[in-house]
């Protein structure tokens, strides 16, 4: 009976709760009651509820604790969304256009069009000549401001020169014909060829590990590979920029010698003085070691002067001053303009490190050092 009055008096106390929490109540006497959802738990500020109504901005805080209640007291006119994670992402930016550059383009033709319509022609001057000379210096111009990539360019003049009867077609095509040409074509795609091998490299290292105790023996031994690769080579840049930069200026990072750095007078600027004049050596050792080689040679024959096997007949004039400059240049510069850091012995150490990474000989620097006897033979065959 006690129970009985218990729960009568609590279902009476708790009539601001509503009539379904007096007939759950009253119900559990008689029937066992079903399991339902249990409801949030009673917030602590009921009782302040009952004695106090509480401020607006305080009902509003109290209640935007849950979302269901969250309002606002005056409708807003912009709702800022979210982007969901089911929405397509932003469409990427197109790519920029590629093609000819506008300015550079009409300052290339201009100064063209200058010449042939605004200067005057010389009497002594024929028309075709004028008109040639306007586009060749519209092309040289075309070269400075780059309205295109230099190929491009070059053919875009060429071209033209079709276009306008100033030459014919064999007229204009016939520097394709010229050996020097197809000489400087040769040497860039030899020197991609020792590059992408890792014939070159494995070349002067294998100087680097037999000449590199001392700074001075570092600079003999690329001075020699240098010499060694330049007969099938014939492009100083393509020599000095493929295969022995790399390779100096790796020596020079791990001797704490930085470009454009007080540091660079320990090596690097030494190697690279060394490597830029021993090169002009080297390049007048060979015919075939420098196109510009072969352009005196064609320039003396179109003088009358014919030479007997150029090749053999070149090497046999220049070897005498090319070997002593080849010697005696890193020496030279050892003393005008010596390096601060006079001995390496971690550079053969370095240079087997390197050579026992890269492996054994592969089959592709197999085929080029074919390819490098081959071209060499056949030139110095004639």
């Amino acid at each position: 009976m006690e129970s009985l009055f218990a729960l009568h008096s609590l279902s009476s106390v708790g009539a601001g709760a509503g009539a379904a929490t007096r007939s759950s109540s009253s119900s559990s006497l008689f029937h066992r009651p079903r399991p339902f959802p249990k409801s949030p738990p009673p917030v602590s500020f009921l009782p302040a509820l009952r004695s106090k109504p509480p401020s607006p901005s305080r009902q509003r805080s109290l209640l935007s604790l849950h979302p269901h209640f969250a309002f606002h007291p005056r409708p807003k006119t912009h709702f800022p969304t979210r982007a969901s994670s089911s929405s397509p992402p932003p469409s990427p930016s197109p790519p920029p256009l590629q093609g000819v550059k506008p300015l550079p383009f009409v300052i290339s033709v201009g100064v063209g069009l200058a010449v042939r319509f605004l200067v005057p022609r010389p009497v002594e001057v024929s028309p075709e000549a004028w008109q040639l000379l306007a586009i060749f210096v519209s092309t040289i111009a075309g070269l400075v401001v780059s309205p295109l990539p230099v190929g491009a360019w070059a053919f875009l003049g060429l071209t033209a020169s079709i276009v306008t009867r100033t030459l014919s077609f064999s007229a204009a095509f016939s520097a394709f014909t010229n050996e020097v040409i197809w000489l400087i074509v040769i040497s860039f795609f030899f020197a991609r060829g020792f590059v992408k091998t890792g014939l070159g490299d494995r070349i002067a290292t294998y100087f680097v590990k037999w000449l590199g105790k001392s700074t001075l023996g570092l600079s003999y031994g690329l001075t020699l590979s240098e010499a060694l690769i330049a007969p099938a080579m014939p492009s100083t840049t393509a020599r000095a920029g493929g295969v022995f930069l790399p390779i100096i200026k790796s020596l020079s990072l791990s001797a704490g010698s930085q470009p454009g750095h007080p540091s660079a007078r320990k090596l690097g600027s030494y190697l690279v003085q060394s490597q830029f004049q021993s090169a002009g050596n080297s390049s007048a050792l060979f015919l075939t070691a420098a196109a510009q080689n072969l352009l005196c040679l064609k320039l003396a024959e179109a003088l009358g002067v014919i030479v007997n096997n150029p090749w053999v007949s070149w090497f046999k004039a220049a070897s005498l001053p090319a070997i002593v400059s080849l010697l005696a240049t890193p020496l030279i510069l050892y003393k005008l303009y010596p390096p601060e850091i006079k001995d390496t012995p971690d550079a053969p150490a370095m240079a087997a490190k390197k050579l026992e990474n890269m492996g054994p000989v592969t089959r592709n620097e197999w085929a080029m050092v074919g390819t490098m006897l081959l071209a060499v033979s056949l030139w110095v065959c004639g």
